[in-house]
């Protein structure tokens, strides 16, 4: 069965006030000026991660309300709707907000083919999806809701936004912490250092190598040697230069460095370690031009593995697409409205301009903000 996630509709979230079965691909490059509402359209895979996990009033707690999740506030937007597909089977819910600002789910469905909808839970504040895992089919041993939950559950929304020196992906970590890169890479030397070590996975970890050395020359291996503190084994990111054996440490990597190791990393991962879908919001932030580009050829590649969803405010970046990869996202009267460009209309354009030039034109409506 498919993992995945084909089509969506969303009604009443953020800035989205419908969204009406938007098709997704295996790759999909968000666009648009600043607010535009790509942000929010990734804030939904990390909603429904966090329904998965049962963390939904944890999710709400972090980010301050349930109150602030509705278009234009719970007085003009009472519900929020959402609808997924994921081959033939599909999953939607409904939201509330309750007296106190936290979110009570007023519905939750499921249904395979053409089948009826069934409930999985009503008045409920947390999913429950992991229960409805469980249940079988009536024709197979695994229903909808299995399949719903795998694809779920391995989404993650990659974010390396934080690079600085107290950052977790520059800190010491537990070397057990290795089975799946965390979303912030704060386990990064640990999952480096399992795919070093495990014959299984040295191919996949000598490809994200020598993509890194194409962007940081004097770069030339990690060595990621574990330190015992305490009772626990834990390893950083330690490397070596070219014609060199000085360790050097994670304070001695750039933002920029660092934060492309971290997307090589993601990007790169075994197959079957790989999410079914992953995302990562302005991957482009503090990259040199040329990493850019491999960081574009990464993308291209690991979109022919797993679904891939990048928001992005770079031309340059867009310039390594096609038309039919992006999805512009633009706001009117105050709501968000997503459109997939299309290769033919834009053809005798792409004659004299590349697809960046006529984002920056705004030829592509939906021009980039330079804030």
């Amino acid at each position: 069965m498919s993992r995945k996630l084909d089509a969506l509709s969303i009604a009443g979230f953020k800035s989205i006030r419908s969204l009406e079965a938007f098709k997704l691909e295996n790759l999909n490059i968000l666009i648009g000026g600043n607010g535009a509402g790509k942000s929010n359209f990734i804030e939904v895979f990390r909603l429904l991660r966090a329904m998965v996990d049962e963390n939904l009033r944890g999710y709400t707690l972090a980010n301050g309300s349930a109150d602030g999740f509705f278009f234009n506030g719970p007085k003009a937007t009472s519900e929020i709707l959402m609808h997924f597909k994921f081959g033939a089977n599909e999953y939607r819910f409904k939201l509330a907000t309750t007296a106190d600002e936290a979110f009570i789910i007023l519905e939750e469905e499921q249904k395979f083919k053409l089948g009826n909808w069934n409930f999985i839970a009503e008045q409920s504040l947390e999913s429950a999806l992991n229960n409805a895992k469980n249940r079988t089919g009536i024709h197979t041993e695994r229903g909808v809701g299995y399949y719903v939950y795998q694809a779920i559950s391995s989404w993650v929304v990659y974010h390396f936004h934080d690079t600085s020196a107290n950052a977790p992906m520059r800190r010491y970590e537990i070397v057990e912490h290795h089975n799946a890169l965390e979303q912030d890479a704060s386990n990064i030397a640990a999952f480096l250092l399992n795919l070093k070590n495990h014959a299984t996975y040295k191919a996949d970890y000598l490809k994200i190598v020598e993509n890194i050395r194409l962007v940081i020359p004097f770069f030339d291996d990690f060595l990621l040697e574990p330190r015992q503190f305490g009772e626990a084994e834990k390893v950083r990111l330690t490397w070596r230069q070219k014609g060199s054996d000085y360790p050097m440490q994670p304070y001695h990597l750039s933002d920029g460095s660092i934060r492309f190791i971290c997307l090589a990393t993601a990007l790169l991962q075994p197959s079957s370690k790989l999410p079914s879908t992953i995302l990562i919001d302005e991957p482009e932030l503090g990259l040199h031009p040329f990493a850019i580009e491999v960081l574009a050829e990464l993308i291209q590649a690991t979109s022919e593995r797993t679904q891939v969803i990048i928001s992005t405010q770079s031309p340059l970046l867009v310039d390594y697409f096609e038309p039919n990869d992006v999805v512009v996202v633009n706001r009117k009267q105050g709501a968000s409205i997503f459109e997939r460009l299309n290769n033919d209309d834009l053809s005798s354009w792409l004659e004299d301009y590349s697809l960046g030039e006529l984002w920056r034109k705004n030829v592509i409506v939906g021009a980039p903000s330079y804030d």
